[in-house]
């Protein structure tokens, strides 16, 4: 009793379509497959019954796009939250959505190095290259990777090539001078290493080290000793120099958690001067107590442990970097009461005491900042940048002082220009770190820079006399010209609802639409009242054939100037147009057009995917006496003729 007819385009930007029709008063009814559907009703010129409908459901495919910038969005928001593992995730869903991104395979080459996968960071580098050989981005991350595996002719080779592309890549130049030392370094140890390597060589090679000495709780107070740090840096420079050191028991000590092995020291550690750490940690365990034998010699048991011998210089620098940090802390809390004068001369003590922390030179920065003296303040941000490249500080610490130096030359602006080297700076501290902060004074100096352009540009006067030129260019017809001044006009005098009119019509003679429709849009923005605005946006609707959006506009307008004959003229020839559409008296070619433009009209999609409208729609077909009920709804009366005016339904 049913007939079905199904045709399906393979192509995936193509939709597919169901068709349904009539044969003998048995109409036939097609599931969408639970897939998200709207319906769409066409004239059925070989169908002559008195059922003049037929339905056609169009079920769009999902676009994998939007899913792929949300996957996207969530696992950069997992990678600056520090979350890599979840950050690597969504990036692998995003690329499955859009596997040609290159963007999705630099993020995710970036997640991969933050966890030390450089193996795999090295593979999604590649591919980012691949993808996209132009973007430098591709090549500092392919020069991160390779660094990372130790392959410093690799990295150097990608950081240059990133370079030919964008010479000015604070990024890249700072790999390129990491990798360039790292391998000047690696060729030294080889140089300096003995034929017979030694077996603990690979136990102080790299950062691995440091993480190692820092994760230990035995060895984690050791790292604030200067003559601890010393000769383990000698001994990481060369592994043989440990055979200087082993009478140390620290070094032992070190040696043994690097090697995940427990030495125990002759005076079981008794002998050990360790600092105190700024964390709280479970003060050592009490020495046990052996027992002694009666016989045993009286100065054997009451020994003092021997004190270690450290040098002059050491001591006095420890003490200064400890004085310099008390001084800091006195700064800072100087600074919390608004005591500024006292804060700076604490700042400026600890950098006198301790010149290796560029934390004390930011912090006076700050200071410098809230008390207005911005000269001082860039002179002491530039200091620490310089310094802080010198001490291979955080790059965090670099990045707050370039940020410190922007918001300085922001505060100094006065004309446009001057924002300049604010907006620059800002953008090199974003290279170094990507400080959420820094980013929106960033966008706020760009905007102050923009606003202040306008304001300088600013002239009434000269924005008259540019339109009146393009009124001639207008005239005669050259309608490019006009455009330019009507262009320079706005720019003069961005309040000028006069302007946008006039070159929404020269838009309009050169067939541009869309930038017209939007210059007539926003000329009833500046002027609601302006009638002209109003002819303009309903022209291009018309032309556009948005016939009931047209129709809109010119009643709106109408509003404001009843006896406007333009207006007037508008809304005869939409009328005209929609009844020519309702009656079916335009080709299947224009017909075809309107329902494609109509399917793309929200409110259109609304009505057609309204369970209620769609089961109207039914009754319509099916049960014409229910239909009549159905209009005496002026609801459902007025979308029928949303349908009707659009195209989508039509009643011979």
């Amino acid at each position: 009793q049913n007939r079905r007819r199904t045709f399906e385009n393979a192509s995936l930007s193509s939709t597919l379509l169901l068709v349904l029709q009539h044969r003998q008063n048995f109409p036939v009814f097609f599931s969408s497959y639970n897939y998200p559907s709207s319906f769409i009703i066409f004239p059925n010129p070989k169908y002559n019954s008195a059922k003049p409908f037929s339905l056609i459901f169009s079920i769009n495919r999902i676009c994998s796009f939007s899913m792929a910038d949300e996957a996207k969005a969530k696992g950069n928001a997992a990678f600056y939250s520090g979350d890599y593992t979840t950050a690597i995730k969504h990036f692998s869903d995003a690329i499955a959505l859009a596997p040609t991104n290159h963007v999705l395979f630099s993020n995710r080459s970036a997640a991969y190095a933050s966890l030390q996968k450089y193996d795999d960071a090295l593979n999604d580098a590649k591919k980012t290259v691949e993808l996209k050989p132009d973007w430098s981005k591709g090549y500092s991350r392919l020069g991160a990777a390779h660094l990372g595996l130790t392959q410093y002719k690799d990295a150097i080779v990608a950081y240059k090539k990133g370079l030919d592309f964008d010479p000015n890549n604070e990024a890249l130049k700072s790999g390129l001078a990491d990798a360039e030392s790292a391998a000047a370094a690696s060729s030294s140890r080889s140089r300096a290493a003995p034929q017979s390597p030694n077996p603990f060589a690979d136990s102080f090679a790299g950062p691995e080290m440091w993480a190692k000495l820092t994760a230990d709780p035995s060895t984690r107070p050791y790292l604030l000793q200067p003559d601890f740090v010393k000769m383990m840096q000698e001994i990481q420079k060369n592994p043989n120099n440990l055979n200087l050191y082993l009478k140390d028991q620290r070094v032992m000590q070190a040696l043994g958690a690097l090697l995940n092995v427990k030495f125990r020291a002759p005076n079981g550690g008794e002998d050990m001067d360790i600092p105190e750490t700024d964390g709280e940690s479970p003060p050592p365990p009490p020495p046990e107590k052996k027992p002694t034998s009666a016989n045993a010699p009286v100065e054997e048991r009451s020994r003092e442990p021997e004190p270690m011998d450290v040098s002059e210089e050491e001591r006095e620098a420890k003490e200064k970097k400890a004085q310099a940090l008390k001084e800091k802390e006195l700064g800072n809390a100087a600074y919390k009461k608004k005591d500024f004068e006292t804060a700076i001369a604490h700042y400026t003590k600890a950098i006198e005491l301790y010149d290796e922390d560029i934390s004390f030179i930011t912090n006076r920065a700050a200071v410098y900042l809230e008390m207005g003296k911005y000269e001082e303040c860039i002179k002491d941000c530039d200091k620490a940048v310089e310094r802080g490249r010198e001490l291979r500080s955080d790059y965090k610490m670099v990045a707050r002082a370039l940020t410190r130096k922007g918001s300085a030359l922001v505060k100094m602006a006065k004309t446009s220009k001057d924002y300049e080297p604010a907006i620059e700076t800002f953008q090199k501290a974003l290279t170094e770190h990507r400080n959420p902060d820094t980013l929106k004074k960033l966008n706020e100096a760009e905007k102050a820079k923009k606003d202040l352009e306008q304001q300088e540009y600013f002239d009434p006067k000269l924005a008259d006399e540019s339109r009146e030129k393009g009124n001639e260019y207008f005239k005669e017809q050259k309608y490019p010209d006009a455009i330019k001044h009507y262009t320079e006009a706005i720019k003069r005098n961005p309040k000028d609802h006069r302007a946008f009119s006039n070159r929404a019509a020269c838009y309009t003679k050169l067939g541009a639409m869309p930038e017209g429709l939007k210059d007539a849009e926003k000329c009833i923005e500046l002027d609601p009242a302006f009638a002209k605005g109003y002819t303009r946006k309903g022209a291009i609707q018309f032309f556009m054939k948005e016939y009931e959006k047209a129709l809109e506009t010119y009643q709106e307008g109408l509003k404001h100037d009843p006896q406007n004959q333009e207006l007037l003229d508008g809304i005869r020839r939409c009328v005209d147009q929609m009844n020519k559409a309702s009656r079916g008296d335009i080709s299947p070619e224009e017909l075809k057009e309107r329902q494609a433009k109509a399917m793309h009209d929200p409110e259109v999609q609304n009505i057609l995917s309204d369970p209620v409208m769609r089961q109207v729609l039914q009754d319509i077909q099916e049960n014409p006496n229910a239909a009549q009920e159905h209009m005496k709804n002026p609801m459902v009366m007025n979308k029928i003729q949303k349908l009707v005016n659009a195209g989508i339904i039509q009643v011979r």
